[in-house]
């Protein structure tokens, strides 16, 4: 079923962490993963980004879906998204805003509860009354959380340019990826 472009829905996932420094990576939406949300189970389809990122929208990226609290954006560069096989991955350039070093100060001490996005779907199927399939969307906007997400999979990792993972904290990152 294909669906009119309506109001901005949210999704929220779950996220980890790895390294420290200026830059945020890491996945907002991954696909085929099940998010209870309300009264039914949706999953996002892989290529459901595929024509906002083809259609170089401005897409931003936010904290906890506030416009007020902007880190990045599409159009200036400093953020870059991408659909590869696992999912929607992005990567952020953090200001040097107090916005910014407080993100990356919550970052490293893995208190950041996940990643989200703002999104219309434009194509939508209902295999179930209780089961949707996200297979294309307007996307709007991703964001940071601090609460608890809906998806779980994604991931959010702290990045240095001037540091690198040591091989245990590495080890201990991979563990941690389904």
């Amino acid at each position: 079923m294909t669906g009119a472009a309506g109001p901005v829905e949210r999704r929220f996932a779950a996220c980890e962490l790895r390294g420290a420094g200026r830059r945020l990576e890491g996945y907002a939406a991954t696909f085929r993963t099940p998010a209870r949300i309300g009264g039914f189970t949706e999953t996002i389809q892989p290529g459901a980004f595929r024509a906002s990122l083809e259609g170089r929208a401005d897409i931003l990226a936010l904290v906890d879906h506030d416009p007020s609290r902007l880190l990045a954006r599409t159009a200036s560069g400093t953020l870059r998204l991408a659909e590869d096989a696992r999912g929607l991955h992005f990567n952020i350039d953090l200001p040097d805003t107090q916005l910014g070093r407080d993100v990356l100060a919550l970052a490293e001490r893995r208190d950041l509860g996940g990643m989200s996005f703002g999104f219309q779907a434009t194509d939508e199927a209902w295999p179930t009354t209780t089961t949707r399939e996200l297979r294309s969307v307007h996307l709007v906007e991703i964001s940071i959380v601090h609460a608890h997400p809906a998806y779980s999979g994604t991931t959010i990792a702290a990045r240095a340019a001037q540091e690198s993972l040591s091989a245990a904290r590495r080890r201990r990152f991979l563990e941690m990826l389904p």
